[in-house]
């Protein structure tokens, strides 16, 4: 038997296969809910469990035996949530919690009425509602699935009224939600972790490099903010985490306008890709701190390791890829020794994340552009500057 805890993770992707990592050093035992063999975490956890998440019988089968459930997704559905509440299991984040992470809408009014700044917003039940909004607070408008997107997906920027657009989303019965373009000078994200008991912890804010709605380099910490300014964020993302009662990770994506105010955009209630620096850039990782928090652990510390950590994802490239995987990593290695990689074990197809690359240093411009190359070249066996691997 066991003798230490058992942490299960409904969803078996990238985020519960490092969160996997964080546990063996823990000692702790992650079970993962897994919809087939062949999903990141699925691969390297010894206590994998078929099922998907919208199926109870599966989830509640999964739930025997852990000492808490936690998702590395939230696509969970609520009534799945509250009957395992309701069957005595430890659920972090409880769906009160996570409901606000799932529902954009139910998440920009519940904000508002905290206080927090949010861009204007309005529900759409028709496209008269969007030209509507349009009239109000001017183009451009954001049209947005109020559940589901992620990475650019279910969202969709209006110059103009596209009543057939609007109209066809909704006929498939996709809530929608309009909100303000806002004019950004870049995104922003603070992330931090709170405990049954109380006890939070927040990580420096970090600068989140977006290109075509997916995140591809994460600057920690953010170059240029002012400290006060950096120090509000993490009071507001703590503040929302004891107002929301969220157990466990918080990750508050932020947009900081050109005038320098600062917005939320989304909320994750999950270890979040604007974390995966902390792996070697902090001294607790998001990993193993969501795993404290959800077993009402002391949290750990999150103080940097370096004065400039970046992180970089690695996407799929466009075409066919010669050059092998672990080839590839052979090379940026010769390369590069200190660069650390992550791959998640998936196939490569054009701008899926299969991996990331972190990059630790004194500065960041530096760092920056030794974190892109080792990025490009891994997705693609090319060096962006022209360096020949024989050389």
């Amino acid at each position: 038997m066991n003798p230490f805890p058992v942490v299960g993770m409904v969803g078996a992707g990238q985020l519960a296969r490092m969160t996997h990592q964080a546990a063996i050093a823990l000692g702790q035992s992650l079970r993962v809910l897994a919809v087939g063999t062949g999903e990141p975490a699925a691969q390297v956890c010894a206590d994998v469990r078929a099922g998907s998440a919208d199926d109870l019988a599966a989830v509640r089968s999964f739930a025997t035996g852990c000492s808490a459930v936690t998702f590395d997704h939230e696509q969970v559905p609520q009534e799945v949530l509250r009957a395992l509440v309701a069957d005595g299991v430890t659920v972090h984040p409880g769906p009160d919690a996570l409901l606000f992470a799932q529902d954009k809408l139910v998440m920009r009014r519940r904000l508002s009425e905290l206080g927090a700044a949010v861009p204007p917003f309005a529900p759409v039940g028709s496209a008269a509602d969007v030209k509507a909004f349009g009239a109000e607070h001017g183009w451009p408008a954001v049209l947005k699935a109020v559940r589901g997107g992620y990475d650019g997906r279910g969202v969709w920027m209006l110059d103009a009224p596209d009543d057939a657009l609007v109209e066809e989303l909704l006929a498939a019965g996709t809530p929608l939600m309009v909100e303000q373009a806002v004019p950004l000078r870049r995104e922003l994200a603070a992330l931090v972790a709170r405990s049954p008991y109380g006890q939070a912890a927040a990580w420096p804010v970090v600068e989140t490099v977006q290109e075509a709605g997916q995140c591809v380099q994460v600057l920690a910490p953010a170059p240029g903010l002012d400290d006060e300014v950096a120090a509000g964020a993490q009071r507001l993302a703590l503040g929302l985490a004891a107002e929301l009662g969220v157990t466990g990770l918080l990750a508050v994506e932020l947009f900081e306008r050109t005038d320098g105010a600062l917005l939320v955009n989304e909320l994750a209630m999950r270890p979040h890709n604007s974390g995966h620096w902390t792996i070697e850039g902090a001294r607790t990782s998001q990993f193993e701190q969501h795993l404290r928090a959800v077993l009402d652990y002391p949290l750990g510390t999150t103080t940097p390791t370096a004065p400039a950590v970046v992180m970089a994802n690695v996407l799929g490239a466009d075409g066919p890829v010669e050059m092998g995987m672990d080839e590839r990593v052979h090379h940026l290695f010769a390369r590069f020794p200190d660069v650390k990689v992550h791959l998640y074990g998936k196939a490569e197809r054009p701008a899926r994340k299969i991996g990331h690359a972190t990059v630790l240093g004194s500065d960041m411009a530096a760092v920056r552009e030794r974190a892109a190359l080792a990025a490009h070249w891994l997705s693609t066996a090319q060096w962006k500057d022209g360096w020949s691997i024989h050389d």
